[in-house]
């Protein structure tokens, strides 16, 4: 039996490889999940497998390809880097695993080392900021199932959102004053969107149209995912000194029309057809650079927005393994609540 805690480090995951195979593999498991697509399971398992797998996998496995390096995955090897600088942070009386919701490092697998080892405590650390259905919501059932699945006795914690944490926001502001925000036309924190019956799954009897909770700082442990990245970019812009004129909030990645808005493809040309030239984006729903930060943005709205006539369109690195989101997460663990 173990004296020490275990502390479970968890995010989305990527593909093992970036190879058609692999990344279909991959999909299939991100997709299929009820959380991730909230249908009825036989309209969610032929939309899936039948049509946006299908359709989707060559150009993934495309982008996959662009955001491979030689060290593979950027997403897994900033995770692995991450825990072993928070291992040296945190010291003896703890020991830092890393798994993924999908594919490896399999979560599974980990829990069984971690029973294993004997500890009695587990802290879960989930690596989104802003509490989702799709993302948190999503890992900390996987883990209490098969915590309860494998018979691990032992206490659960588990790390809630943290995207107004004085030092997270202070570690992502550092991030973006590397490149002097002062210089730019405009600031753009862009946030990864959800359908929009997800959000009204936070409200229930209140339509997209109708929520203006926006316009409100959330409560403590509000789980609006839309408030909630709206309160960030406040938070943020008032860390950075960007007056609210300065700055837009959108979202991106949207699989169809009927997520949330507005689209951040859509709000940079809005903003160049201003005179909008130089723009710094942030991506505060990231903690680890992966395809949607560095492809998505870095590369495939940069390229957009410089054809259409923009000068400069700066991504802004995601807090990966910085030192001061290493004490951050140190302080997140040491201070979490039963």
């Amino acid at each position: 039996m173990s004296e020490r805690t275990a502390v479970l480090l968890m995010n989305v995951g990527s593909p093992d490889e970036p190879k058609i195979g692999a990344v279909w593999r991959y999909l299939t498991e991100f997709l299929n999940d009820k959380r991730v697509i909230d249908l009825p399971w036989l309209l969610r398992k032929f939309l899936v497998n039948f049509i946006i797998i299908p359709f989707r996998v060559r150009n993934s496995t495309k982008l996959y390809k662009l955001l491979w390096t030689e060290k593979g995955s950027p997403l897994i090897y900033h995770s692995f880097e991450m825990k072993q600088k928070l291992q040296a942070e945190l010291g003896d009386d703890f020991e830092v695993f890393v798994a993924m919701r999908y594919q490896k490092p399999k979560y599974k697998r980990v829990i069984c080392q971690i029973k294993e080892q004997g500890f009695k405590k587990l802290v879960l650390f989930p690596l989104y900021p802003h509490y989702a259905m799709s993302t948190t919501e999503t890992t900390v059932v996987a883990v209490e199932q098969e915590l309860k699945k494998q018979n691990v006795d032992l206490e659960l914690k588990v790390v809630d959102q943290f995207y107004d944490h004085p030092k997270f926001l202070k570690a992502f502001a550092a991030q973006g004053q590397k490149y002097n925000p002062e210089s730019f036309d405009h600031i753009i924190f862009s946030y990864h969107g959800l359908p929009n019956r997800h959000l009204e799954k936070s409200h229930p009897g209140i339509t997209v149209e109708q929520c203006s909770c926006q316009n409100a700082m959330p409560e403590h442990g509000h789980h609006c995912y839309r408030a909630t990245c709206y309160a960030t970019s406040r938070l943020l812009s008032k860390e950075l000194g960007i007056q609210p004129e300065n700055y837009s909030v959108s979202f991106q990645s949207r699989l169809d029309n009927k997520w949330m808005e507005p689209f951040t493809d859509e709000v940079l040309l809005e903003k160049l057809n201003e005179g909008k030239k130089r723009i710094l984006v942030f991506a505060p729903a990231f903690v680890t650079d992966c395809l949607e930060t560095i492809i998505e943005i870095g590369d495939e709205y940069k390229e957009e927005f410089m054809e259409k006539g923009g000068e400069k369109l700066q991504l802004v690195e995601s807090l990966n393994a910085e030192p001061a989101w290493i004490e951050t997460m140190a302080n997140l663990i040491l201070n979490i609540k039963d």
